[in-house]
């Protein structure tokens, strides 16, 4: 058998997940490719702790190399294009050619696409704005908090619920929460809407536990930076004193203008063997668009990125060595809901289940933050490196004690 290429575009959750998943199943004759213009990995779901001064930016970073197994090439280079009809991947001026590519290139942040948002918005989605709100919150004296969600989709539906708890605790650890009001604003109707009704209650009774206003479906208009206020399309404004905002999210230009993309620039890929319109072509993660039965979307989550990883990578290993395709995704994820104070809430469910995904209540507790700790310092330390590739739900089933599958 000669050797095959697996080219993975992305060196993110989904991109590292496939690679280490697959260069345990293959043979060295056959090339892991992961390319990414970016040298370093930013474990993203410790941003939160960044923007409220539990982390350093240093703790949150590692050279890519170093979460991928011996074996696998990286190639740090910008994606110029991407030709499925020819099989090659452009990239730094080369033509990379493939047998199989895998696509994780996640969604871009795109601030620049709200006018007034620069000048006004910290953005807790990346490295050097969650450090710079965690600067700018220990200045802040009091007064109106807004935190935002600028517009749909954005990638891992809790964070915006859990800025807020964790901006309301900051204060009162400085002693001025007396002296604040905090409220979030959203187009959507609930949070995380696609979880259900329940998961929805849940997350809006956290936050009015701790005197934090929920205001759903008023999507925005734009950022007023000379006023200082908030402008919804339904003509309600509201002012701010301290803003700390979901930038809006677009899929990658690179691949927005590759045939694979939809209209809206997204990946469409069937739900379970994550297969896109062109054959050995997979996507996974945030840049896909896969649709529930319920109509919504699967939310943009590293959950499902690392999931849908590893079923692919045991597809394409199968195929290599011309087994059955059996592997196929459920559909089940995960999510923690950090709240302040060292706690923490907990849900997992069936995101497939129909007709409406079957989430289960969020539980709630310190052990559920030291469960966040313990999977930060899985994937952040060498463990990852030397452990099989495995989904964070198995993981959590080991140290947390929840079921594995709902």
């Amino acid at each position: 058998m000669s050797g095959k290429t697996t080219l993975i575009l992305g060196g993110g959750i989904g991109g590292i997940v496939t690679a280490n998943a697959l260069r345990k199943r293959l043979s060295e004759e056959h090339r892991i490719v992961v390319v990414d213009k970016r040298a370093e990995y930013l474990f993203s779901p410790s941003l939160l702790w960044l923007m409220v001064g539990r982390r350093q930016p240093q703790q949150l970073t590692k050279a890519l190399p170093r979460l991928l197994h011996p074996g696998i090439e990286v190639k740090q280079v910008a994606i110029e294009e991407i030709d499925p009809d020819r099989a090659v991947v452009r990239a730094n001026g080369e033509e990379l050619a493939y047998d199989y590519l895998v696509v994780a290139l996640g969604a871009d942040l795109a601030p620049e696409a709200l006018s007034g948002y620069a000048e006004t918005a910290h953005n807790f989605f990346d490295l050097d704005g969650a450090a710079g709100l965690w600067s700018a919150l220990q200045r802040f004296e009091g007064g109106r908090v807004a935190v935002l969600v600028s517009a749909m989709p954005f990638k891992c539906p809790a964070a915006p619920y859990e800025a807020a708890m964790l901006i309301e605790d900051a204060l009162r650890r400085r002693g001025i929460r007396n002296h604040c009001q905090v409220k979030v604003f959203t187009p959507e109707p609930q949070p995380m809407g696609v979880a259900g009704p329940d998961m929805g209650v849940a997350v809006a009774g956290m936050m009015a536990a701790k005197n934090i206003g929920f205001h759903p479906n008023l999507p925005l208009e734009r950022i007023d930076p000379a006023e200082k206020t908030l402008v919804f399309q339904n003509g309600r404004q509201e002012p701010f004193d301290f803003l700390a905002a979901v930038p809006p999210h677009r899929s990658p230009p690179v691949v927005k203008a590759s045939s694979l993309a939809n209209e809206a620039g997204w990946i469409p890929v069937d739900k379970q063997t994550l297969l896109t319109r062109f054959e050995n072509v997979y996507a996974i993660g945030d840049v896909t668009a896969i649709i529930l039965k319920s109509g919504l979307p699967l939310p943009k989550a590293g959950t499902f990125a690392h999931a849908e990883g590893e079923v692919v990578a045991a597809r394409i290993a199968a195929q290599i060595g011309g087994n059955a395709l059996r592997s196929k995704y459920d559909g089940v994820g995960y999510c923690w809901i950090e709240a302040g104070g060292g706690s923490a809430g907990f849900a997992a469910g069936n995101f497939y289940a129909e007709p409406n995904p079957l989430v289960g209540q969020p539980r709630s507790g310190r052990l559920w933050h030291w469960g966040k700790v313990m999977f930060e310092t899985y994937w952040m330390g060498e463990g990852f490196r030397r452990s099989a590739a495995r989904s964070g739900l198995n993981l959590g089933s080991k140290i947390l004690g929840i079921p594995a599958a709902l």
